[in-house]
């Protein structure tokens, strides 16, 4: 997996409707959360809830929660579906180009990605201090305090493996 501190590789893919997307015009509004998937990943099904609670939480003009299937599209919709999602996702092409410039090897990983291109997160499997720092580094690019992830009582570990 890219670690943090390099540049993120380019992203070029379809939405789910058809609608092609790129990181490069995204990263014009503002950071970026990149959060590679499969609908068929139990650890996926349990991040991707948190990802949502960040979209919530920061989702604007200033900044893109997005992510990236490795499903096809009506996979892709009904996952959303099914476990809350609102934000965008892109369906990664035969052969996950896009994952693989990303050297994925586990999923969920999860990337912010500063307006310059640079990695600033760069997690694999469910990291709760991963998710944590994104929404401090998300809270600093709006300047407000950064909104809580995970709820008081929430009985959260601080890892599962992708």
């Amino acid at each position: 997996m890219i670690a943090s501190g390099n540049q993120a590789p380019p992203i070029e893919l379809p939405n789910t409707d058809g609608k092609r997307a790129s990181l490069s015009s995204l990263l014009k509004k503002g950071p970026v959360v990149a959060a590679f998937y499969k609908v068929s990943c139990p650890v996926c099904q349990f991040t991707f809830p948190f990802v949502e609670r960040l979209h919530k939480a920061y989702g604007s003009e200033q900044l893109t929660v997005l992510g990236i299937s490795q499903d096809d599209a009506a996979d892709t919709r009904e996952f959303a579906a099914e476990y809350g999602i609102t934000f965008s996702s892109l369906v990664d092409a035969d052969g996950y180009p896009v994952s693989n410039a990303y050297a994925i090897t586990n999923v969920p990983s999860v990337f912010l990605i500063a307006p310059d291109g640079e990695i600033v997160v760069g997690e694999h499997g469910f990291d709760k201090q991963a998710l944590e720092s994104i929404s401090a580094e998300l809270g600093k690019h709006l300047s407000r305090p950064p909104a809580a992830v995970f709820h008081t009582g929430e009985n959260i570990p601080d890892h599962k493996p992708g």
